[in-house]
């Protein structure tokens, strides 16, 4: 299981996926994200991730794949409905939500719960 820690870098992480996924961060969406973040226990370390990823530069793609490895390692955790809330008011901070965005935020809730019901099912078939 992956710790808190962890999930609240890999959040960091994702953000930046969103953000990045039109080519650019835009100023807006790094004012968007200490907006969103303000007052949140892990602020402070999902910001982190999300600056050390921008300055690497890391590929999205890869980037994306292991935060749902991390999330679905961690299993369900009620953080995951304020981090669509995060993803989704981010990706609107500046001209609005993209459909690069949008395809991200929509296939992060698909594929985290497609992982959650093949975990689910393992267990159901290793019980029989």
């Amino acid at each position: 299981m992956a710790s808190e820690d962890r999930v609240y870098q890999s959040f960091g992480e994702l953000l930046y996926v969103i953000a990045m996924s039109d080519g650019v961060i835009q100023k807006e969406e790094l004012e968007k994200l200490d907006e969103i973040l303000k007052g949140h226990p892990k602020a402070k370390e999902i910001q982190w991730s999300f600056l050390y990823e921008q300055d690497k530069n890391n590929d999205i793609e890869l980037l994306y794949r292991k935060v749902i490895e991390v999330f679905a390692d961690h299993g369900p955790n009620e953080e995951y409905e304020f981090m669509i809330f995060a993803l989704e008011k981010l990706a609107e901070a500046s001209d609005g939500v993209s459909a690069d965005e949008q395809k991200r935020i929509t296939s992060f809730s698909k594929d985290l719960l497609v992982r959650f019901q093949n975990d689910i099912d393992n267990i159901q078939q290793k019980l029989q």
